[in-house]
């Protein structure tokens, strides 16, 4: 332990931030319920200050003993396999959890939640859960729902990924009772700091339950809600925007999902409306307080992208990369941003510079680096690739050796990238037309590049040099057509960003006309109908634009990217469903 019960030494007191002041209270000899909080505060302080291992330092003597303690260790551990997708990592992070489990089942009640909750009810016995039993059981859900989802990405075993299902759904049955447990003592007198430590959980736990849910397209969430799962999005957010106001342990993890929800989630499964207004306001006060922290430099970076400000940006990342040097994971977060934000400005020279160190550095998506990597070259000229000193047609056929399978699948941006891919393997390789653009698709990057008009015209110059070379090729191959449709669904983006919303409507209906002609990118009619009914929303033509968002769902299968599509077409029609101008 680096700081414990040394007054002085090696830390200069006045150049410490005011949280750092915590890490110097000395080690308990004993651990109670409030001692354990205030020791896990302590220990999140120091993490969310780059102090990663002094944390774990923290938290390691009585993760045997503390249900907090244990939660807490266990839940950096699981945080850092997520990071770098090691397999000893994942090993690691599993055995951990599953001691934090048996950490916390002591903690327990013997007779079930269930049975409280009905004591109550009755009136029989308003003590039947005791305040420590009630916090074993909020950590014994968050400790599940972490290992169900490191169970998912362990192996391939459908074993597992049952499993992981069956965590899960006990998971969030314990918050539910949680939460009517919390709904019935909301007028007892006796609340203090443990209870509100206690409400923080379940608002943590049930608000981000709801949102997930919520986020999934109709067909998978009909099935959840056999087994009782629902999701209400709006009472999800508003549960996590409670727990972030409140001064609890878990505040600043509402924050945290809060944060992936604006500034990721709604950008990539959804049509790309995340509150940045909100976001901002969020971070403010954690900005103030750990202005070195890397998880907070990185949510600002984030937001400045989503904002169009990809210079400001730029130097956030940069500042998150010089915060700390332990956890290279985050840095790697910062190069896949720093690689986009450079391929959003067409400066593909330093775009490829950051794809080449995460193909050399991360163990997240090989085949995704490698890919990226060749498509960001591709845009150069041929001058430019010799003196990188790389073969674009050896990097594109390295990209199929290095998929990989979670839970049994393929993931499906790395099917999409080797099916693409395979344009190259032949002797005589048939270039793919404008392939980072269309990578930049695939991640809704033109819903930010189309925040800044003088960037969506220079993309709108190089699309439209791209279709000018298809138009004048003296020999089409088999996939002309393919690439004629792809380069015409970019184009409209680009036209609708600028606000030519006609010649963007001509663009979309052009692929949608084309359709028997595609003979490998099928993706790209429904995904150019689900396109146009966005416009037509746009355009303020509800039920025009149901019609196409539902046609792109109801009348297509079997194509890349489906389920991408779908969690999209599911936010959409979600908006549309609830605007004042489609209600009867």
């Amino acid at each position: 332990m680096a700081y414990v019960g040394n007054g002085a030494g090696n830390l200069d007191v006045e150049e410490e931030s005011f949280e750092d002041a915590f890490d110097r209270i000395p080690m308990a000899s004993k651990m109670d319920l409030k001692m354990a909080l205030e020791e896990c505060s302590i220990a999140l302080n120091l993490f969310l200050n780059n102090k990663f291992s002094e944390a774990l330092d923290r938290l390691r003597p009585w993760a045997k003993e503390s249900m907090y303690h244990a939660l807490g260790y266990s839940t950096i551990l699981v945080m850092q396999a997520a990071m770098t997708f090691e397999h000893q990592d994942i090993q690691r992070g599993i055995s951990t959890m599953k001691d934090a489990l048996h950490t916390c089942q002591r903690f327990r009640k013997k007779n079930t939640v269930v049975e409280s909750i009905s004591n109550l009810v009755t009136k029989q016995a308003s003590e039947q859960l005791k305040e420590e039993e009630m916090h074993a059981e909020i950590c014994y859900a968050e400790c599940l729902l972490q290992k169900a989802a490191l169970t998912f990405v362990q192996d391939e075993n459908m074993i597992n990924f049952i499993k992981g299902g069956l965590k899960i759904r006990t998971s969030y049955q314990i918050y539910k009772e949680c939460q009517q447990l919390l709904n019935m003592t909301q007028d007892l007198d006796s609340k203090n700091e443990t209870y509100s430590q206690f409400e923080g959980g379940v608002k943590l736990g049930i608000g981000a339950f709801n949102l997930m849910l919520s986020l999934l397209p109709g067909r998978i969430l009909r099935l959840l809600e056999f087994i009782g799962f629902s999701g209400n999005r709006e009472f999800g957010l508003s549960q996590l925007r409670e727990g972030a106001a409140t001064h609890s342990l878990r505040a600043v993890l509402c924050v945290l999902t809060l944060l992936m929800y604006h500034t990721y989630v709604s950008l990539i499964l959804g049509t790309g409306e995340g509150n940045l207004v909100e976001a901002e306001a969020l971070l403010e006060p954690y900005l103030d307080k750990f202005p070195n922290g890397s998880i907070i430099l990185f949510y600002a970076a984030r937001i400045a992208v989503l904002k169009g400000n990809f210079e400001r940006a730029e130097v956030k990342f940069q500042e998150c990369i010089a915060s700390q040097q332990e956890w290279k994971q985050i840095h790697h977060l910062c190069y896949w941003e720093l690689m986009w934000s450079h391929s959003f400005q067409r400066q593909w020279l330093e775009a490829y510079r950051y794809a080449d160190l995460l193909c050399k550095e991360s163990k997240w998506s090989k085949a995704i680096y490698m890919f990226q990597k060749a498509a960001i070259l591709s845009m150069l000229p041929d001058d430019e690739v010799k003196k990188t000193g790389e073969n674009i047609v050896e990097l594109f056929r390295q990209v199929e050796g290095l998929k990989q399978r979670i839970a049994g699948k393929s993931i499906p941006t790395e099917k999409f990238a080797v099916r693409k891919a395979r344009r190259y393997l032949p002797s005589n390789p048939v270039k793919l037309v404008v392939p980072a653009l269309e990578m930049m698709y695939v991640w809704n990057g033109f819903t930010i590049v189309g925040k800044r008009a003088d960037l969506t015209e220079g993309l709108l110059i190089t699309i439209e040099k791209a279709e000018e070379q298809l138009r004048c090729d003296p020999n089409p191959t088999e996939y002309h057509p393919d690439d004629q449709c792809l380069v015409q669904m970019l184009k409209g983006l680009c036209l609708k960003h600028l606000g030519r919303l006609m010649q963007s409507e001509l663009c979309f209906t052009q692929v949608v006309a084309s359709e028997k002609m595609i003979r490998y990118d099928h993706y790209l009619v429904p995904f150019s109908l689900y396109e146009l009914g966005l416009l037509y929303k746009q355009q303020g033509d509800f039920q025009k634009a149901i019609r196409f968002i539902e046609n792109a769902k109801l009348n297509y299968k079997d194509y890349s990217m489906e389920s991408r599509l779908h969690f999209r077409i599911h936010a959409a029609l979600n908006s549309l469903k609830s605007s004042p101008a489609t209600t009867p």
